[in-house]
């Protein structure tokens, strides 16, 4: 068995999606973690702490720890101040290896993790296996360019990655596409959903526990309120349902996120108030599993507008409870959601293009047949089979020489 060293730099396993900067990779990190150590692998997380208040060490579950690294301000970072410490943050890691003894391979999460991550690779001659999450260059393509030197670095680090993890064939093309990555280097492995808390229920009684009307269908939008989760996109369709007649609530479950988010969640309640539809929006500060998965439960529809999403990790949760999803068609949600079968997927962003496929997923007798289909392509995704093909890679890769840039 392996002893891994985790790189989440810029969010902690420990954190609640959808606030900050906290989404599915908090999610990612912590199951596949989770379900390394339960295969008997010895997982140690680094964070960077941006608390005074946080212990050195949070012994997550056996064989499963999350570290707290000091590494600039002890205070949370805006994103354009976070990659000026990412060279301290290596540092503290490489003392702490000196003493602890060097793992087996180093699992860098994000780009800022992985300049952490080739840095720490050649200093302790072991191998760097990267999960990106999101690509520079593919959300400029599909939405618009945030920075050409995070582009650049990302290409190095593919470059002298030993192994870089994609979700889906989708995202494995996008890595050759964009960054001419070697296809031999590049390994899918699945994400996976915690089916003890995502599962099928009752709606009604779900809708009670909420405290939420039995009457009336019931929209659901999961995400970090930045314009990239096309969050007004979702309120719009709901603008356009309620303009046709049809009765019909949605419910927004997210924090602010990123430059953009405080002023994306301001328009959101500007555009409530505008459309006289403040009685039919909820806002809903971010939820844990547990009450997550009920208001899944509770929803008629799951709405996943991303202008890019290298897998959705929300849109497989959603099915795995049994609740339709309508997604954007880009990126990992082309390969979760099957048009007609499970939910269906959008290539224009019209909120009445989007009420269209709505109002046909409500359909009663559709609405019973994309609910059960969806439920049984969940279950192929499994945390426990994510670990396996990493376990499995992480073996092979001990086996082989580094890659060298």
């Amino acid at each position: 068995m392996a002893r891994l060293a985790v790189l989440s730099y810029h969010t902690s396993p420990l954190a609640q999606p959808g606030t900050g900067d906290g989404g599915g990779m908090n999610v990612y990190v912590r199951e596949l973690s989770s379900a390394l150590a339960r295969l008997g692998h010895d997982v140690d997380v680094y964070t960077r702490r941006d608390s005074p208040f946080l212990a050195e060490v949070v012994d997550v579950e056996p064989g499963f720890r999350v570290h707290h690294v000091t590494a600039g301000p002890e205070r949370a970072l805006e994103r354009d101040e976070l990659p000026q410490y990412v060279g301290r943050y290596a540092d503290e890691l490489e003392a702490h290896f000196a003493v602890v003894g060097t793992p087996d391979v180093l699992h860098a999460n994000y780009w800022l993790s992985g300049l952490a991550g080739h840095r720490l690779k050649h200093a302790l001659e072991i191998p760097l296996v990267v999960t990106f999450h999101t690509l520079e260059r593919v959300k400029a393509h599909t939405f618009e360019p945030e920075s050409e030197d995070r582009a650049f670095q990302e290409a190095a680090i593919i470059a002298c990655a030993d192994a870089v993890l994609a979700s889906c064939d989708v995202e494995a093309a996008q890595f050759e596409h964009f960054y001419d990555a070697d296809p031999r280097r590049v390994t899918i492995v699945p994400l996976g959903v915690e089916h003890a808390f995502f599962s099928p229920g009752d709606r009604p009684q779900a809708r009670r526990a909420l405290g939420l009307p039995d009457e009336g269908a019931l929209l659901l939008f999961v995400g970090r309120l930045q314009a990239l989760k096309g969050v007004d996109l979702a309120l719009e369709t709901l603008i356009e349902l309620r303009d046709r007649g049809r009765d019909a609530r949605l419910a927004i479950i997210g924090g602010p996120s990123g430059p953009d988010g405080r002023a994306s969640l301001e328009a959101l309640h500007r555009r409530v108030d505008e459309a006289g539809v403040i009685n039919e929006v909820l806002f809903v500060a971010p939820q844990g599993h547990q009450l997550l998965s009920t208001w899944m439960r509770a929803a008629d529809v799951t709405l996943v507008p991303s202008r890019a999403e290298s897998f959705g990790l929300v849109a497989l949760e959603s099915a795995a409870c049994g609740t339709p999803v309508i997604a954007s068609d880009v990126g990992g949600l082309s390969t979760l959601v099957v048009p007609g079968e499970t939910g269906y997927l959008v290539s224009e962003r019209s909120p009445q293009i989007w009420a269209d496929f709505v109002t046909r997923a409500l359909e009663p007798g559709t609405a019973l047949a994309l609910s059960n289909e969806a439920v049984l392509v969940a279950r192929r995704y499994t945390w426990r089979g994510a670990g396996e093909t990493l376990g499995a890679l992480i073996t092979a890769l001990s086996r082989q020489r580094l890659v060298h840039c």
